[in-house]
């Protein structure tokens, strides 16, 4: 019989759940929320800490498509050996702390928000778990390999798939994250990993964002219905100027939301055209 998984358990769960938490707490500007997720996250999944390379060798797999099957059987080999040299009782003890903190602190109905890979985590958790029976264990990295192996086209096909699973769940907990721009997920991701490598990939994200969005506001200039209104004008190059001025800034919590905020605003201004 399958044993049941323990998403509680799993530390690239826990992760993605704080993820959702944080989002959800931007999104209702929740100040108090945000500071408390984001103390949490930076408490317990910092650099080098044991949880921070649980999650690293997650993603080791979990991110990975269109590599060849030689290439993904060695890096799956690599990472098991990885995660069997981690601390497991360590591993275990700070898991439980991180656990009871949540609960705690942010409330059960945290465990309720929907991670859209969660099945992707649930496989690469049994995958790591020692009591998983070997033929079911097996079957596992069969179907993690084949993932790793498959072209990026047959990924997007995948998650369209899922997408109608993922809509209707979403809209019972957290239908406020499903109706944000792609652009505006993006961004938020890029923030929360932020936290654990020193905002690298949020700087070089927001520099080629600022620089598109600035391309599509210019753009709208010259729209006849922006260029011919003297508010639409103004406003229009007030953000230009703005992503200008954010170029020259170290990210934080108000330039995100501002770049959000923007996002939002130059999608509908296309989708006026």
């Amino acid at each position: 019989m399958k044993k049941k998984h323990n998403k509680k358990r799993n530390t690239a769960f826990l992760y993605e759940t704080l993820v959702r938490e944080l989002t959800k707490s931007l999104i209702h500007k929740d100040t108090e929320k945000r500071n408390l997720v984001v103390s949490i996250v930076k408490e317990h999944f910092n650099r080098g800490g044991i949880l921070f390379e649980e999650l690293d060798l997650y993603k080791a797999l979990a991110d990975t498509v269109d590599t060849t099957p030689g290439i993904a059987e060695k890096l799956l080999n690599e990472v098991k050996e990885a995660h069997r040299s981690l601390d497991k009782k360590k591993l275990f003890h700070t898991q439980t702390k991180l656990i009871k903190k949540i609960n705690k602190e942010l409330g059960n109905d945290v465990w309720n928000n929907f991670v859209p890979n969660f099945k992707s985590l649930a496989t690469i958790s049994s995958i790591f778990n020692p009591l998983t029976p070997l033929k079911q264990r097996v079957l596992y990295e069969e179907t993690v390999l084949k993932t790793m192996s498959a072209a990026k086209t047959d990924i997007e096909n995948m998650k369209s798939v899922d997408n109608l699973v993922y809509k209707s769940f979403v809209k019972k907990y957290n239908q406020e994250y499903d109706s944000l721009l792609e652009g505006q997920k993006t961004l938020l991701s890029k923030y929360i990993s932020s936290f654990a490598d020193n905002g690298v990939e949020l700087k070089i994200y927001l520099n080629e964002e600022i620089g598109r969005l600035k391309d599509q506001v210019g753009g709208a200039i010259k729209m006849e219905e922006v260029y011919t209104d003297e508010e639409m004008l103004e406003k229009a190059k007030r953000v230009i100027n703005l992503l200008e001025e954010f170029r020259t800034k170290a990210p934080d919590k108000d330039l995100v939301l501002s770049v959000l905020k923007i996002q939002k605003l130059a999608t509908e201004i296309v989708s006026d055209d």
